[in-house]
């Protein structure tokens, strides 16, 4: 069996092809990441209103991911997981908020509400600044700024071991 140079090129040329397709394809492998709280003998899902207190769910769940700003009777179980494609920006592709709310007095769990990505809004960026007075220096007037205003130490009527500006005799 005789192998000719077309042949032994083509082989050659994917033996070498496939592998490179193959590595360039899973580094494009999207990358899943997963923050917040993991729920993993308990779900907050599973709290019961009005049977469980701020104790039981504490030993259950952990501490939470937040409290309230102006209620430290609610509390947030929080938990997102991104996807990253190679150089590109990560998406989120999951989030779940469980707010779970405290009576004030009888620490019983009030109420158990849960969120998900489809409940969140956008909240709306300024990317205004305010405005301060003077004006924006450039490297060069910086560092170039005070040549001209300091004065020079007189040198005449000092002795040697005086202090500048000292008058004393």
């Amino acid at each position: 069996m005789k192998i000719t140079s077309r042949a032994a090129f083509a082989a050659l040329a994917a033996g070498l092809l496939i592998p490179a397709a193959a590595a360039s394809l899973s580094a494009c492998a999207p990358i899943t990441s997963y923050s917040g709280f993991q729920a993993i003998e308990s779900d907050p899902k599973d709290v019961k209103v009005g049977t469980d207190t701020k104790s039981t769910v504490r030993a259950r769940l952990g501490s939470p991911s937040t409290t309230g700003t102006f209620d430290t009777n609610t509390w947030f179980y929080m938990n997102q997981l991104k996807s990253r494609i190679a150089f590109k920006r990560p998406e989120v592709i999951s989030r779940n908020i469980t707010a779970i709310t405290f009576n004030k007095d009888s620490e019983l769990v009030e109420s158990v509400n849960n969120y998900t990505l489809k409940d969140g809004k956008v909240v709306a960026f300024n990317g205004r600044e305010t405005p301060t007075r003077g004006r924006e220096l450039t490297i060069l007037e910086q560092i170039l700024g005070n040549v001209g205003r300091g004065s020079l130490q007189p040198t005449d009527d000092t002795a040697p071991g005086q202090r500048p500006g000292d008058r004393r005799n």
